[in-house]
């Protein structure tokens, strides 16, 4: 995004929208532009769309191009370990993921996508049965918390992922803040068990001491083991990652 047009628009899914945020960016830093975001969905999961309310019709949200008003949104710096050990940065817009999510992903980007936003839910069983939770140890802006066993920590700037899932009920993204929900150590069946919550958004209402949610700007997660992490529902490799708000950073046209 060197050079600057007046609105850059993403049609796809919401690992093209990934790809398309990460041009606003050079070495972690927004890059100066007049330029503004759009976003024209025909993807697998579509989530990120969901917060917004862009309309999944792509006529529909055609219309929002021209009707639309522009905020400035959120947007999450992730450095991280790549496969080969190597450390990269990059940046995501809706929702990052360490542990469970990331094995999800990793399976749905290896495999078929012709079931649309089922995909997510078939890979979701798949790596479920196979999933085996972690130590990990997060630091949320100074404060350290030691998770002896966990199912997956979620960095939310939105409120959707996995097609369709309301992981983060609350998240906002021009708020400047990280709705980090943390999943413990969580067994298989009663995960299975609590899956219509995790898509209705409920299941941070009824006090299940294995899901907490926290807030932060800058957290660390780290593990002893090999976790592996997604950005917006790309799989781009494992822990130790460092996530980092930066407030307002792209321009997006919305709904009004």
């Amino acid at each position: 995004m060197l050079e600057s047009r007046p609105v850059v628009v993403a049609v796809g899914g919401d690992g093209t929208l990934n790809e398309v945020v990460n041009g606003f960016f050079r070495n972690g830093a927004p890059i100066p532009t007049t330029s503004k975001l759009a976003m024209v969905p025909l993807g697998t999961g579509g989530d990120f769309r969901r917060t917004l309310r862009i309309p999944i019709d792509p006529k529909q949200a055609i219309d929002v191009l021209r009707s639309g008003m522009v905020r400035r949104l959120d947007a999450g710096c992730v450095t991280y370990q790549t496969s080969d050990g190597a450390t990269a940065v990059r940046h995501f817009i809706n929702i990052a993921d360490a542990g469970l999510g990331g094995d999800v992903v990793y399976r749905v980007n290896r495999g078929s996508k012709r079931l649309g936003s089922l995909t997510y839910k078939v890979g979701s069983g798949l790596a479920l049965l196979t999933y085996k939770n972690k130590p990990m140890t997060m630091v949320i802006d100074g404060s350290t918390h030691e998770l002896a066993k966990a199912q997956q920590v979620v960095v939310a700037n939105c409120q959707f992922f996995g097609g369709g899932m309301q992981m983060a009920p609350s998240a906002s993204p021009t708020d400047g803040v990280f709705d980090v929900i943390v999943v413990k150590d969580a067994g298989k069946i009663e995960t299975m068990r609590g899956i219509n919550d995790f898509l209705a958004g409920k299941h941070l209402d009824n006090g299940n001491p294995k899901i907490e949610l926290m807030y932060g700007k800058r957290i660390t997660v780290t593990s002893p083991e090999k976790v592996r992490i997604d950005l917006d529902g790309e799989d781009v490799g494992f822990l130790p990652a460092l996530f980092e708000i930066q407030p307002g950073a792209i321009e997006f046209i919305t709904p009004r």
